[in-house]
């Protein structure tokens, strides 16, 4: 019998395993929850733009969204335990050899390999966590993760970078890794369940407030990572010392951990309408605050705001498009989305700082936030009174 055979298995819609399940999401896009830490790293320690750096982020990124394609339509025949264990092995070797490149166009390159192997990675976590009760409070758990040791990340990389090079920056991914693989086994099986003989027949899938959700989802997330990847970059633009910048990004992940906690609180008591438009109109608000970083208590205020709203709403958008298929395939499409953004956000930013500047990267982050709140109103107003249709004839 295998040793993970014989070792203890947590409940399968217990809080322990939302926590090992966000661990296993997060280790495929861990570097996110570290961007701007990446970002100022790549560039001070390999003497390179800006601009360059977001290059090699938005790469792995786009690897990333690869995999998590790939993932929606390969997820119905894989057994995902193996398939996590694969990709976590695979991951750690590529940080590991990242450690000894220098080369813009060949760490490049690997990053996006690197990418495509932790894209699949989240979109097999993702599609786990649809086959369980409550997928929004699973995503919320997952946003407490992401922030919490993101803020870590953020607070300790950037000083250690002078000191250690860039390799600091891998072997931090790769040992997030290791953690990941280490709780593998703990977790359930969690088969795809087969409809009931006689039992009603599956739901097909609702394409049009689907799409509406992947755009929302998109936008929402190139949006973010688009200023939070240079939010390292905007303070010092704006006269900020690293003694200001350092803490307050920590600080403003881990109380970015609150707008999760709220959601795994809170789950669909209140729909999803209402929670995804208030969140998503003020987050477009605190975004704007940002054309007053020369103000350390702006800077400072609207770091803690969009990290707090982060982590409240996209846990909301995940589980829309987990709402529309139990086998996985819809939520997996969402983590694809959610990757396209978090890739295309930086590489837009990184094209606008060379022609525009820092007003010009806020202003459109404040144009993607708003145009993403609308995308989410129709599939989210949709599955309410679907909701509420079920919940009448109980």
């Amino acid at each position: 019998m295998p040793m993970s055979a014989r070792l203890p298995r947590v409940a399968p819609d217990g809080l322990a395993a939302a926590v090992v399940l966000s661990f296993l999401a997060t280790a495929g896009l861990f570097y996110v929850n570290i961007m701007a830490a990446l970002v100022t790293g790549l560039s001070d320690g390999l003497g390179i733009k800006p601009s360059s750096a977001g290059l090699i982020a938005s790469a792995n990124v786009y690897g990333a969204a690869a995999g998590a394609l790939a993932a929606v339509f390969l997820i119905r025949h894989l057994r995902w335990r193996i398939a996590a264990t694969a990709a976590l092995c695979g991951m750690i070797a590529v940080d590991l050899i990242s450690t000894r490149i220098t080369s813009v166009p060949l760490l490049t390159v690997l990053r996006l390999c690197h990418g495509m192997i932790g894209g699949l990675l989240v979109g097999v976590a993702f599609a786990v966590i649809a086959r369980t009760r409550f997928p929004d409070r699973v995503f919320g758990m997952l946003l407490v993760v992401q922030f919490g040791i993101g803020g870590i990340g953020l607070w300790a990389l950037p000083p250690l970078v002078p000191v250690y090079g860039t390799a600091i920056l891998f072997l931090a991914l790769a040992a997030f890794s290791a953690v990941a693989l280490a709780m593998l086994p703990f977790l359930p099986d969690y088969p795809i369940e087969a409809p009931a003989q006689g039992g009603a027949p599956t739901i097909p899938i609702a394409w049009k407030p689907l799409l509406a959700t992947a755009a929302a989802i998109l936008l929402f997330q190139a949006g973010n990572m688009g200023l939070a990847a240079f939010i390292i970059a905007l303070g010092r633009n704006a006269g900020l010392s690293q003694d200001v910048i350092g803490p307050t990004l920590g600080t403003a992940n881990w109380l970015g951990a609150i707008g999760s906690v709220l959601v795994i609180v809170i789950g669909t008591r209140f729909g999803r309408t209402k929670p995804i438009a208030i969140s998503i109109a003020v987050t477009v608000f605190v975004t704007a605050a940002f054309h007053r970083s020369d103000i350390p208590a702006v800077y400072i205020a609207a770091n803690i705001g969009t990290a707090i709203l982060w982590a409240f709403a996209i846990p909301y958008l995940l589980g829309l498009a987990a709402a529309f298929d139990k086998v996985g395939r819809t939520a997996a499409l969402g983590g694809f989305m959610s990757k396209m953004g978090l890739a295309s956000g930086p590489l837009l930013s990184g094209f606008l700082l060379d022609h525009g500047g820092y007003p010009v990267v806020i202003d459109v982050a404040v144009l993607l936030l708003a145009a993403s709140g609308v995308a989410a109103l129709f599939p989210a107003l949709l599955l309410d009174r679907r909701q509420r249709a079920i919940l009448s004839t109980q």
